[in-house]
């Protein structure tokens, strides 16, 4: 931002002097011009390449700047500047803040304002405006995005305490309890729960940092992968789990020959994840199904179950961090509210789509689809 104001600074100077120097080659005589004229013109002309050069460097930066004189007139903006509020009535409202703030740093204040416009869609402005030599310059700034993350940020610092928060202390509640028991069958029922309540802990961790790593996993690993073996390890991976709820994973017939360009490792977490869920939310005796076909330039999977289904109000939201249709379910289920998360990243990192169909007490199918990518030279 220095840089900026820097560079605002020149131009303020530069303008005034480009316009005294176009004021000099009108008033120089067309023939016969003397020497100190001729350097004069060259001077000029000099400056004017100089003033080119910095407005091509301002029209890069992704910020606006706008540069005005002692008299709050403008000198220069550069191209960022033009479209900095989106939308016709935003950019008024953009420009409005901008003009009031350039008038009181012409007077040699420093103001800045953060401009909230509400869309859609909605977007987050912040203004500085500042004196320098002959005049002021305002940058504009789209921290849209960065707003977005902060909040994201914020929502899942507060979202993780309270998910950590219930199964600590439920084990110290345990824990204490312990201490003063002596019978036997007692003991061993608090100890079960203690377990249990000790891998759920375990279990939010896991998926924590299964969707950190693939957030923050950088470029993917392409390489070629076998649709029948990614099929088979997602059922083998939660059969233990389909057991104890004796729900029956079924797997249809997919070619031995389909294959697909992919992150192994991510697409694997991304399909178990997606059978983990539907036998968690299946009945006991349910039936879950998972098949894989060729579509288009990839492989779409396609997980059913015939379990509670999603409320239609819910639909748009299971896809974020820690969001659970049924919450007391969830809780006896060891549900961490964030493996659909991690599919939704998966499905990103890959280009690919994920939608759900689903009815309330009819099941639930996901369709994930992923498009084939080239595998990296070596």
């Amino acid at each position: 931002m220095a840089f900026v104001w820097l560079l605002g600074g020149l131009i303020v100077g530069a303008g005034i002097a480009t316009l005294l120097s176009r004021r000099a080659v009108h008033r120089a005589r067309p023939v016969g011009i003397p020497p100190a004229d001729e350097a004069l013109q060259r001077e000029n002309s000099d400056l004017v390449m100089r003033v080119a050069r910095i407005q091509s460097a301002l029209d890069a930066l992704p910020i606006g700047v706008i540069v005005v004189d002692s008299d709050a007139r403008m000198v220069v903006r550069n191209t960022a500047s033009d479209s900095s509020g989106g939308d016709a009535h935003n950019e008024v409202l953009v420009q409005a803040a901008v003009q009031h703030h350039l008038r009181a740093a012409v007077r040699g204040e420093h103001r800045s304002q953060t401009v909230e416009l509400y869309g859609p869609p909605r977007r987050v402005v912040i203004v500085h405006a500042n004196p320098v030599a002959n005049g002021a310059v305002a940058t504009i700034e789209d921290v849209t995005e960065r707003s977005r993350l902060d909040a994201v940020r914020t929502d899942f610092v507060a979202n993780i305490s309270h998910e950590l928060k219930t199964p600590i202390g439920a084990l110290a509640v345990l824990a204490e309890t312990l201490i003063d028991e002596s019978d036997p069958a007692v003991l061993r029922r608090l100890a079960n729960k203690t377990v249990n309540e000790a891998h759920r802990d375990a279990k939010i961790i896991d998926d924590l940092l299964e969707l950190s790593r693939i957030e923050l996993a950088g470029d993917l690993v392409i390489a070629t992968c076998n649709v029948a073996a990614l099929v088979a390890e997602a059922a083998s991976r939660n059969s233990y789990a389909a057991a104890q709820r004796r729900v029956e994973v079924r797997v249809c017939d997919v070619s031995a020959d389909l294959t697909i360009n992919a992150d192994q490792g991510q697409l694997a977490s991304a399909l178990g994840n997606l059978v983990d869920n539907a036998v968690k939310y299946s009945d006991v005796g349910g039936k879950v199904t998972i098949a894989a076909f060729p579509e288009g330039s990839g492989v779409t999977f396609v997980v059913a179950d015939s379990g509670i289904g999603i409320p239609t109000h819910d639909l748009d939201r299971i896809f974020e961090r820690f969001y659970r249709v049924d919450r007391a379910r969830s809780r006896g289920t060891g549900g961490t509210g964030l493996g659909l998360s991690i599919v939704r990243h998966v499905t990103g990192n890959h280009g690919g789509d994920v939608t759900v169909e689903s009815r309330e007490g009819e099941g639930s199918t996901f369709r994930l689809h992923i498009p084939d990518r080239p595998v990296p030279a070596a």
